[in-house]
């Protein structure tokens, strides 16, 4: 798989049926290794590892209702009351970050109302932290750790 622009860690794969999978941490289970499953497992190890943020507060790929529609989120940091803290959307590397990224994480949010969005397609990463007041959102260097945050 490809260098992606995050520490390296440790992953654990299978071989089965001539297809490649990697353990998630979180789901707690293997998972058919895809490029966009690639940076999700990325992304669930940067939180852990960098961020500090505890395995019971991340949740991987579930489905959600957006205008009735079904669609299903990559990632979500709760807060410890149950609310969304952070929503992350993640993208193949090959595809590039556009407008139409944004669109998708910012109708996702107003269903979800997280504090923060990242996306990232692996190698660029974007992270904001919402205004819902101004109904903007304001891009940040970097995602708060988790020891800094009154979750």
């Amino acid at each position: 798989m490809q260098q992606l622009n995050f520490p390296s860690y440790n992953f654990r794969f299978k071989n089965s049926e001539n297809k490649v999978s990697i353990f998630d941490a979180i789901r707690k289970k293997f998972i058919i290794l895809t490029p966009e499953e690639w940076v999700r497992q990325h992304v669930v190890q940067f939180l852990l590892v960098e961020k500090k943020y505890p395995h019971s507060l991340i949740n991987v790929e579930k489905v959600l209702k957006v205008n009735g529609l079904r669609k299903r989120y990559d990632v979500v940091v709760f807060n410890s009351d149950g609310s969304i803290f952070i929503l992350i959307e993640c993208k193949a590397p090959e595809i590039k970050i556009a407008q139409a990224t944004f669109d998708q994480i910012a109708r996702y949010n107003m269903t979800m109302k997280a504090s923060y969005l990242m996306v990232t397609n692996g190698l660029n990463h974007y992270f904001c932290q919402m205004d819902f007041e101004n109904e903007k959102y304001h891009f940040l260097k970097e995602l708060p750790d988790y020891k800094l945050n009154s979750l």
